[in-house]
């Protein structure tokens, strides 16, 4: 048996795993008891982990291998696993709310699913909170699995079945972001995925959308597509379905995309927020349900 403690936070999602220590090597068997922890809980927060970029990047190799990001002015320059969430530059310099850079990282205020414009959509992300603020900024997290499972006949019958494009370059639709290069859209381009999918490991279906990815459903206009991305939107933010997650300094919350949305809360882009993300490749195209 692990020692690990697995205390839910959350009727929908959401559990704060303790006494683990990721500045060591984890056992095959407290690395399965995490793994159980995150299929069951959809996201786990591991409090009070100062761990080193290195060290980040190692422990979420236990679970896969990792995605690079396609664009360099989001990607660490120094460890290219790492996907820097922050409005703060690889020198440490705070950028200016209007910089492209912050315009691009702040449209995680908006609901979304970590890599849904790839044809192999990432398996989960895994986020180091290094210099959080003390007003705003709280993740938000949807568990989808419900979401769908309440889902009025009216909206499963719009669902079921159809597909929705996901498409990167919809961002620069959004904000004032810097336009993608040639080899940027290139390396993504718009791809159509389930709106209900199958979990590879828990059989589970979930609704499966990202909103500043999609603006066109099969076979539906695009006024009609709209309506219908806003409808399940608003219906999988309501409060019995999130998880609301508090920072504290050093905590790594991981989440499955497989079966989750999430976004931030509004915080002052005048604040330092340095938060690194690593992000685990998918194990295989979506499975429709």
């Amino acid at each position: 048996m692990t020692d690990i403690h697995v205390e839910p936070l959350h009727p929908a999602s959401g559990a704060k795993v303790t006494s683990l220590d990721l500045t060591r090597d984890l056992s095959e068997e407290t690395f399965s008891a995490v793994h159980a922890a995150w299929m069951e809980h959809l996201v786990i927060v591991l409090p009070k982990q100062a761990i080193s970029d290195d060290q980040h990047i190692e422990f979420s190799r236990m679970f896969g291998d990792l995605e690079r990001h396609h664009q360099k002015i989001i990607k660490s320059a120094h460890a290219p696993e790492i996907f820097r969430v922050s409005n703060v530059d690889d020198t440490g310099a705070l950028m200016q709310p209007d910089h492209p850079t912050v315009a691009q990282i702040s449209l995680a205020q908006r609901w979304h699913t970590d890599s849904s414009y790839r044809a192999t959509p990432s398996m989960g992300s895994i986020l180091h909170g290094i210099e959080i603020t003390d007003d705003g900024g709280e993740t938000c997290f949807s568990n989808m699995y419900r979401v769908y499972e309440a889902l009025p006949d009216r909206l499963r019958q719009k669902v079921d079945g159809r597909k929705m494009c996901h498409d990167f370059e919809h961002l620069t639709k959004l904000a004032p972001i810097k336009p993608l290069t040639d080899a940027e859209r290139a390396s993504t381009p718009p791809v159509w995925q389930p709106l209900s999918r199958r979990h590879p490991v828990t059989g589970r279906v979930s609704l499966y959308i990202s909103p500043i990815y999609n603006e066109a459903v099969e076979g539906m206009a695009t006024h009609e597509s709209l309506e219908l991305i806003a409808e399940l939107t608003e219906f999988a933010e309501r409060p019995e379905f999130v998880y609301i997650h508090k920072w504290t300094p050093h905590d790594i919350v991981m989440w499955d995309n497989r079966c989750t949305m999430h976004r931030v809360t509004p915080y002052d882009l005048g604040t330092r927020r340095v938060m690194h993300r690593t992000t685990v490749v998918g194990d295989g195209p979506v499975i429709a349900a």
